[in-house]
């Protein structure tokens, strides 16, 4: 009885095993895409198997594969009921088949997902999926200042700024060289009727004439001269130019004074009266030529990647010098007409705002290539930003021209009377009360605008506040009240003009004496405008420098000159003593 139960259960083993012999046989003979075919014979082997297990088996197959195939702990169950706990290995699910990797190995056996085709099964379904919580960013922060970085589409702005004032200059330029046309008409034609007008006229022509245009040359050579030499011994010019301004300008006052002439005594006493301020600033200033001359070679130094940067400089020297002699020739004429100081007067306002707007115009040009390379590493095309500033920004240039000078001539004066605190109470709280007005004034109007202007296409009075809230935000308002680099390109003005003083004066000295006041203000006059035009190059680098150092102080192409500056001052502020002063006498 014994061997036979033990016959039956060998039995039994082979004919389990069988099966997945065959299975094994079967699949290894076929290709591994698994296709119809191969589920209907691994069908029928499954049925044979559960012929032969017996139908509690069955059953228990048949759960633990729909278990593995939902991929639920069915397998865990089937395995814990069919070996006892002790013996359970995780070792069971350690591999897949190697031959089709749909099947499980367990325990040497092989489990297939199947297909049902009669009898349907339960299904589970999924839970629905939940919807994700999405995460809202938090808005960014409005900044207070304007942002240095501004986006691309800025720099390239298609619309003409500060419209009305380019409107009134052009429609002046328009009224102006109607003049000019209709007095150089009516000086000829005091030239062909004869009288007392051609005597006049041509007297004039002879010996008033030609000191002027000679004057005119003289002063765009040394523009040229100028500019080339401060672009070249930057720091040699800075000392040099505070000086020979003092020495010229005190040389042509006292020549002026030798002619022994009302007319000519009043001009020379006031060129020694600018002399004397001249020296005495030059010695107040001497603690920050270093500085300025270190921020000068600096800001030069991206000129030599523009080969040319200059010739916006050029064209506006070679405009300037053509409209200067029909201008000229327009004063001539004058003096066939009503109310000619009258005439000349006006005639001189048109000169000075014309030559002041030229001079922004190749200002605005140089910045915007400048501070295109600054903020964005761009080598801007020159005549690109030529045309530009002659269209889109002109009208900011106007602006700037009419009210800059005034404004930044009265601070000056403003500055200079708070400096001097007296014993009287009144006027000192009068310049004091003149200053803030003056310093409230500047923040809406300054020449630093012109770089934003040039550079973002802004209106001439949003680029003044918004540069002077820059200065403010980087704490660089000490070191752009103290730069002299404005004051040397104004001096090198005066000391061009008071050559050409010197020069002409001596000229029309030995030719007719009672032109000589006349030709030599407007000598000095004309001088002073075509250098300052010539000097708009290095003053706008100097610009640049500060403005985009304020906008992004973290540029690799700044280095440590200004910081070393802010905390030279601040410890220098911190160190300083109060002046002493005598106390005043207590009254009874």
């Amino acid at each position: 009885m014994l061997d036979q139960s033990k016959s039956s259960i060998q039995q039994q083993t082979t004919t389990a095993a069988a099966p997945v012999v065959l299975v094994r046989r079967r699949y290894l003979t076929t290709p591994p895409q698994m296709g119809a075919s191969e589920l209907a014979v691994e069908r029928e082997n499954d049925d044979v198997e559960r012929e032969e297990r017996g139908n509690e088996d069955w059953k228990e197959d048949v759960r633990a594969e729909e278990d593995v195939e939902n991929g639920d702990g069915g397998l865990e169950a089937h395995a814990t009921q069919t070996n006892p706990p002790e013996h359970f290995h995780m070792s069971r699910l350690q591999r897949l088949s190697a031959t089709n990797p749909l099947r499980l190995v367990i325990n040497g056996a092989t489990r297939v997902p199947r297909v049902p085709t009669s009898r349907p099964r339960a299904t589970v379904t999924p839970p629905p999926a939940q919807p994700r919580a999405t995460v809202t960013p938090p808005p960014a922060q409005p900044r207070s200042t304007p942002t240095p970085q501004q986006s691309i589409t800025t720099l390239n702005s298609t619309a003409y700024t500060n419209r009305i004032s380019l409107f009134l200059f052009l429609l002046h330029m328009v009224v102006a060289f109607g003049l000019v046309c209709f007095l150089v008409f009516k000086g000829i034609q005091g030239l062909l009727e004869g009288g007392s007008t051609k005597r006049k006229e041509k007297k004039v022509l002879e010996y008033f004439l030609p000191q002027v245009e000679a004057a005119s040359l003289m002063s765009i050579t040394l523009a040229f001269s100028w500019q080339k030499a401060v672009r070249v011994w930057p720091k040699l010019m800075v000392h040099f130019i505070l000086w020979s301004s003092f020495i010229m300008s005190l040389s042509a006052g006292i020549l002026l004074i030798c002619f022994q002439k009302p007319a000519t005594d009043g001009i020379g006493v006031l060129l020694i009266a600018f002399a004397i301020g001249n020296g005495l600033y030059a010695c107040w200033v001497t603690r920050r030529i270093g500085f300025c001359c270190k921020v000068l070679i600096k800001s030069l130094e991206p000129v030599s990647m523009f080969p040319d940067l200059n010739q916006p400089t050029y064209w506006m020297l070679g405009v300037g010098f053509l409209w200067m002699s029909l201008w000229i020739l327009a004063v001539i004429g004058s003096l066939n007409f009503y109310f000619p100081p009258l005439i000349i007067i006006a005639l001189v306002l048109n000169l000075a705002w014309t030559a002041e707007v030229m001079r922004n115009v190749a200002n605005i040009t140089v910045s915007r290539v400048i501070a295109l390379y600054y903020l964005r590493g761009m080598q801007s095309n020159t005549q690109f930003c030529f045309q530009r500033a002659l269209s889109k920004n002109l009208g900011s240039a106007c602006l700037g021209s009419l009210f800059v000078p005034a404004i930044e001539a009265l601070r000056i004066v403003a500055r200079g009377l708070n400096l001097l605190e007296g014993e009287d109470e009144f006027m000192f709280s009068c310049a004091h009360c003149c200053l803030r007005v003056m310093e409230s004034i500047f923040r809406y109007g300054n020449g630093w605008a012109y770089v934003q202007v040039a550079a973002y296409g802004k209106g001439f009075v949003q680029a003044s506040q918004d540069t002077w809230e820059l200065f403010e935000k980087r704490k660089l308002e000490p070191i752009v009240d103290s730069d002299i680099t404005s004051a040397i390109c104004f001096l090198t003005g005066v000391c061009s003009g008071s050559m050409c003083v010197i020069v002409v004066a001596a000229w029309t000295a030995t030719v007719h004496q009672s032109f000589m006041a006349t030709v030599s203000l407007l000598s000095f006059f004309i001088g002073y405008l075509m250098t300052r035009i010539a000097m708009a190059l290095p003053h706008a680098c100097v610009s640049c420098y500060y403005v985009c150092y304020a906008e992004n102080p973290d540029n690799r192409l700044f280095d440590d000159t200004i910081p070393a500056r802010l905390s030279k001052m601040q410890s220098d502020r911190n160190s300083a003593l109060p002046t002493p002063r005598i106390p005043r006498p207590f009254t009874t």
